[in-house]
């Protein structure tokens, strides 16, 4: 069982919820189902979601993958941690006036831990 990936992924789908969320209640208010109508807060709100699809899975199956292989504990928790604070970091950045440099760090910090999961993961397969 995959008592530590399960934790993140859960709370990784709390937060997804959370995001379409922001996306249909700005469709709601602009009155657009598809698209952004050229709505600059809505493309924001899409973008954020998309961004989020785009980097969390594939993070979980390398975390999930890390820990079947029998990574420590305590890098489990801080690749998961990181996942949930960049995929953050990004949403707040995208959905903020002011979210910038969160984001800039948040996207680096995502391909940081992208690459030490792959590197780790392979290192471990053909080991």
């Amino acid at each position: 069982m995959l008592h530590i990936t399960a934790i993140y992924a859960g709370l990784i789908g709390l937060f997804y919820t959370y995001v379409s969320l922001h996306v249909s209640l700005g469709r709601g208010a602009s009155k657009i189902s598809m698209g952004d109508g050229g709505q600059t807060d809505l493309n924001l709100r899409i973008r954020a979601h998309a961004n989020f699809n785009e980097y969390a899975p594939l993070t979980l199956i390398l975390l999930a993958l890390a820990e079947n292989q029998g990574a420590p504990t305590l890098v489990l928790h801080g690749a998961g941690l990181t996942l949930l604070a960049t995929r953050g970091a990004n949403f707040y950045g995208l959905t903020s006036a002011n979210g910038y440099k969160v984001r800039y760090w948040g996207a680096l910090a995502t391909y940081v831990l992208l690459l030490i999961l792959s590197l780790a993961v392979l290192g471990h397969a053909v080991m």
